[in-house]
């Protein structure tokens, strides 16, 4: 499974991508308005630091506008993945965009059927949003089956990016599915890697190696 963080948060995509741990990256209108950066600027940061996918969204509802800012995303670096919404004039967008040899990240997909038109598109990444499924009482994990099963059935090459990922469970659950990818705040990221019994075993282990007098350096 290859991991996203979902950030505009440069120094976290920095020391994460140091730790050969992040696969690409994602962001959002709301996440660059976190940033309090300029919108263009961060993305081409971000572009620069990761070698993989790094998400980018328009913000234009209609066709002709949206697919002029995606390609004016595009043309920023080689490894932008331009995010659309999940509609009608954005799955045409995707179409457009992807038969000029451009990724498109199409988002906020809450449905298995919003999804089979996605890849129908052409999508490179269909970005179904679990948090928020579940939020409104839907199993988030029961659409990533879903969805899954449907790829499979008919070879789709489009790939399963988990969004709206609140805990550790939720990356979890994603992998047992066979979800192709989870884009993740950095503290989930992090959370993968502890456990209490994790840090019971190095404190035991440094108690005793104290007691030794040794040195390895």
């Amino acid at each position: 499974m290859k991991f996203f963080v979902d950030t505009a948060d440069v120094k976290d995509i920095r020391e994460l991508n140091e730790s050969g741990l992040l696969d690409g990256v994602t962001t959002n209108p709301s996440l660059i308005k976190k940033s309090g950066r300029d919108f263009l600027e961060v993305v081409a940061e971000i572009a620069a630091i990761v070698d993989g996918p790094v998400s980018a969204e328009t913000v234009a509802l209609d066709f002709e506008t949206m697919l002029k800012e995606g390609r004016k995303l595009a043309a920023i670096a080689d490894n932008i993945a331009v995010k659309v919404p999940l509609t009608m004039d954005g799955l045409k967008t995707c179409k457009a965009l992807r038969n000029d040899g451009v990724m498109v990240n199409v988002t906020l997909c809450f449905s298995a059927n919003q999804a089979l038109l996605a890849a129908k598109a052409g999508a490179s990444f269909i970005s179904p949003f679990v948090g928020r499924h579940d939020d409104v009482g839907f199993d988030g994990m029961d659409l990533i089956e879903d969805i899954r099963v449907i790829y499979d059935n008919y070879g789709f090459d489009t790939e399963i990016l988990v969004a709206s990922i609140r805990h550790p469970v939720h990356v979890l659950e994603s992998a047992r599915i066979g979800a192709d990818v989870a884009t993740m705040p950095a503290d989930v990221i992090r959370k993968l890697a502890n456990h209490p019994l994790t840090d019971k075993g190095l404190a035991g282990f440094l108690k005793d190696w104290e007691t030794t007098g040794q040195s390895i350096l």
